[in-house]
């Protein structure tokens, strides 16, 4: 994994309205490997926050938690900004 792609999966994990379907779609990888990772390249204080967040009511790291009005799991700009493929 390239620096840059790691930046962009810890950039992901952080947005409340990217789901972890999306990472494991264009990284393959799953929600404990997310969490793992996050883990190792945090510092403590952060994957604490982090991780509170998104057990959070705010957060929608979930496609189930979803409301059925969020369609997308993406930004408009995503492309423009990451060179994303599924875009």
């Amino acid at each position: 994994m390239t620096a840059r792609e790691l930046d962009r999966i810890i950039e992901m994990a952080w947005e409340d309205r990217t789901p972890f379907e999306a990472i494991k779609f264009q990284f393959g990888m799953g929600e404990a490997q997310v969490i793992s990772l996050m883990c190792k390249e945090l510092k403590a204080s952060s994957f604490k926050m982090w991780r509170k967040r998104g057990n959070s009511g705010v957060s929608q790291k979930h496609l189930k938690k979803r409301s059925l009005e969020m369609l997308r799991f993406k930004c408009s700009r995503q492309k423009s900004i990451s060179q994303n493929k599924i875009s």
